[in-house]
């Protein structure tokens, strides 16, 4: 008896919480990347911006307090999810899956690189495309090892921070060090702001590719989140938590208020301890306020994931919650689209808004910007099965060109 053969699923099997999750973390995305658009990406990743005042300081401080690190990571999460549906598809269908899956990854890898090269530098795909090849590895395991082996490799990630506030306390020269890596970070800064500010489209390239090489320097730290939300994605698919949420009401109670209230107390305590990140200084409040800030950032995480689902079942909000499942279903091609609206509204070789837009008006940007999105992927997917870099994607992953438009009923 021949195998069933693996093909991208079926619109009608689709997982409709995870469309909707997926438009959720969408929003969340960009909201926290509009600052690095409208602005230089090094400057936004200070945590709260000293200079600013007013209502500008305030809406600062809102995202970076519940948006910052808490929707990368519902991405992520997320990522971890489609990887176990793929292997428990594969599983089914009594299929290999390790090539089909390498393809994935590699096809993800060039998508990232383009978006990371000739777009915008503030990109994630490459990372998660380096990181899901290794997660192949993981593949056999069960829903209790996956989330207890995704917690400690998470975990690495804020006590990395706390290590390196502690070595402030005895490495001899670590202030030197730090005025070192002040003046790189001074310097990227300066050349962002012009380039991007004024640039050409040939120069904002070059700065790019600057741009990536300092993104990959934090990869340790970041490697670690992500991968960590990986393999805990991938124990709620395995335990039927996403399928079936109404077999896992404990879970999901204790995710909506011990585990958000726990999130939202680590994140407070960061707040109250270091609010914004200077590049001239890594001691212990900072390691401490960073590595609380990462705890936050997959405890709130979490609680987010367990309102939503919980949405999903009250008949009122899940009206309004599915209109996200249609941008959710077309989130790469989303993602992407993101980028280029934004550095052709920001950037000098664009209308160049660059730095012009104030922080509190960059959120009805990004809400509105989203709501165009929304509004187009659910005209989009009446007329095709998938959103143009969907298709992409998996005409390699399958090593066939998928069938674009949508049959008629």
């Amino acid at each position: 008896m021949n195998a069933t053969p693996l093909a991208p699923i079926a619109p009608a099997e689709r997982i409709a919480a995870l469309d909707v999750l997926r438009g959720f973390a969408l929003v969340g995305i960009l909201l926290m990347n509009m600052e690095a658009f409208a602005g230089p990406m090094v400057r936004a990743l200070t945590g709260l911006d000293p200079t600013l005042t007013g209502v500008n300081r305030l809406t600062d401080g809102l995202i970076y307090f519940f948006v910052q690190g808490k929707f990368f990571t519902l991405f992520s999460l997320l990522f971890g999810m489609g990887f176990a549906m793929m292997v428990m598809r594969a599983e089914a269908a009594g299929r290999p899956f390790a090539r089909l899956y390498w393809r994935r990854s590699l096809a993800l890898l060039g998508i990232g690189l383009v978006h990371a090269l000739l777009i915008w530098s503030g990109d994630v795909l490459v990372i998660y495309a380096l990181l899901s090849i290794p997660l192949l590895a993981f593949r056999e395991l069960s829903a209790r090892w996956l989330a207890w082996l995704g917690l400690a490799v998470y975990l690495a990630a804020p006590a990395m921070l706390l290590g390196i506030g502690l070595m402030s306390l005895w490495v001899p020269g670590w202030d030197a060090l730090m005025a070192q890596g002040a003046e790189h970070s001074v310097a990227l800064e300066q050349a962002q702001e012009q380039t991007y500010a004024s640039g050409t489209y040939a120069m904002a390239v070059a700065q790019r590719v600057r741009d990536f090489g300092f993104m990959l320097s934090g990869l340790m730290v970041f490697g670690a989140m992500v991968f960590g939300m990986f393999l805990i994605g991938a124990a709620f698919m395995r335990s039927g938590a996403i399928q079936n949420p109404q077999l896992h009401v404990r879970l999901y109670q204790q995710l909506r208020w011990s585990v958000l209230a726990l999130g939202l107390l680590a994140m407070l305590a960061s707040f109250v301890i270091q609010p914004t990140v200077s590049p001239a200084t890594f001691d212990f409040h900072t390691g401490l306020a960073q590595a609380l800030a990462t705890m936050a950032g997959l405890l709130m995480c979490l609680g987010y994931l367990a309102w939503v689902m919980r949405g999903l079942e009250v008949p009122r909000a899940a009206h309004y919650l599915n209109w996200l499942a249609p941008a959710g279903r077309m989130a790469l091609t989303n993602y992407l689209v993101q980028s280029i609206v934004c550095t052709l509204v920001f950037y000098g070789y664009g209308l160049g808004f660059f730095e012009h837009l104030p922080r509190f008006w960059q959120v009805p940007f990004a809400l509105g910007l989203f709501a165009v999105q929304v509004l187009y992927s659910q005209w989009w997917l009446q007329r095709f099965r998938f959103g143009p870099a969907e298709w992409l994607w998996r005409s390699i992953t399958y090593w066939q060109l998928q069938p674009m438009r949508r049959v008629p009923a």
